[in-house]
């Protein structure tokens, strides 16, 4: 049994549909995550989890308990979760230790003060539990605002956006660190944001939200090599698209070579072990396309961004068509500069060219043309 289930809730304010019937599950333990851009929705998720708006239809369970529907609507206070806001939302007046002590009024003085001790050394700030909030730096008060949370021991932590005040810096190394934090205490909980390298860095599973929908619930490993839709495959990490031809049912030709498959290709539009001409778009990354200066396949750099350790290269095709190639970044050339170039494919990842739907196969040996790791 799922420690959450959301069962095809569906929710609008008004005329405006927000959440349309969606449905995910998180196992106990797990660290979830609605990712997606500004207006999908996943924050609306979020509050219909917590049971700050009520679902139009669909159930949410907890532990097994319905707690929304249609028809039930248990308030947030009875759930037994706990949220980190976007903006931390500290009493001001309260010191460190009275704010992550705020939810535990109702237990025994010396079990209270146990209880935020045992929570202050969790989240490293065991010397400062008489501090104010404003004599905290952003990633502390982070810090304190998940240990308030975690302190009544809630069946459910949900987190919205709780980086997006911090510095690129911080926000990366605090999202490691909350993970740590969530995971020692085998917290179950949902994470919303719009930043995928946030949610690849705390996240267990991920679901792509857009228009109200979750289009992936899945691993990150997953999302970025086997996406479902062309939605996924643009949202998560870069690539681009390159037309290519269906040899046989295992075998896919683009301008850089032919792909062969240990599967069947499917092309869509319900066409199964595909014909030789149906046509289908690629999905090629930049860690696909690699630098090799024996090959005889020559590309164009036409721009060029460097990122410490690698630089990005956008590459122009004999046919014009532009292609990225992550290149560590000793092999440093010049815009208009000729660079060999060739496949290293591990996921062949198709769609049909009228179809948002991916169809994926895994790579198998590796051809005269291209090579592809077993």
């Amino acid at each position: 049994m799922s420690h959450l289930e959301l069962a095809d809730i569906d929710l609008a304010f008004g005329t405006h549909s927000v959440v349309r019937k969606l449905s995910l599950r998180l196992e106990k333990g797990r660290i979830g995550c609605l990712l997606g851009p500004s207006g999908c929705g996943k924050t609306t998720v979020l509050r219909c989890i917590a049971g700050f708006e009520r679902v139009a239809g669909g159930e949410v369970r907890l532990d097994g308990e319905l707690v929304s529907s249609a028809a039930l609507h248990t308030p947030p206070e009875q759930r037994r979760i706990g949220m980190v806001f976007q903006d931390y939302a500290l009493f001001p007046h309260l010191t460190v230790a009275g704010n992550i002590a705020f939810g535990l009024r109702g237990m025994a003085a010396r079990e209270r003060e146990a209880r935020v001790a045992e929570l202050l050394a969790i989240v490293g700030l065991a010397e400062q539990g008489g501090k104010y909030p404003h004599e905290m730096s952003g990633g502390q008060q982070q810090r304190v605002a998940l240990a308030r949370a975690l302190a009544p021991r809630p069946a459910l932590l949900l987190l919205d956006e709780p980086f997006s005040n911090l510095d690129v810096e911080l926000r990366e190394r605090l999202s490691h660190e909350v993970r740590d934090i969530i995971k020692a205490t085998g917290t179950t909980a949902v994470l919303v944001t719009h930043d995928q390298h946030e949610a690849f860095a705390v996240a267990d599973d991920i679901g792509i939200m857009n228009e109200g929908r979750i289009q992936q619930w899945d691993t990150p490993y997953n999302l970025y090599h086997r996406p479902r839709n062309r939605f996924v495959a643009d949202f998560i990490g870069q690539g681009v698209l390159l037309p290519g031809t269906v040899l046989d049912d295992r075998q896919v030709r683009v301008e850089l070579g032919t792909l062969h498959s240990a599967i069947p290709v499917e092309c869509g539009s319900g066409c199964h072990n595909c014909a030789r001409g149906c046509t289908v778009d690629v999905l090629l990354r930049p860690d696909d396309i690699v630098h090799d200066d024996a090959s005889t396949l020559k590309a164009r750099v036409v721009k060029k961004a460097f990122r410490g350790a690698d630089i990005l290269y956008t590459l122009a095709l004999p046919s014009g068509t532009r292609v990225l190639s992550l290149v560590p970044s000793h092999h440093n050339h010049a815009i208009g500069e000729n660079i060999g170039i060739r496949l290293d494919v591990d996921h062949v990842v198709t769609f049909h060219d009228d179809s948002s739907e991916a169809l994926l196969a895994e790579a198998g040996s590796a051809p005269a043309l291209v090579q592809i790791r077993a």
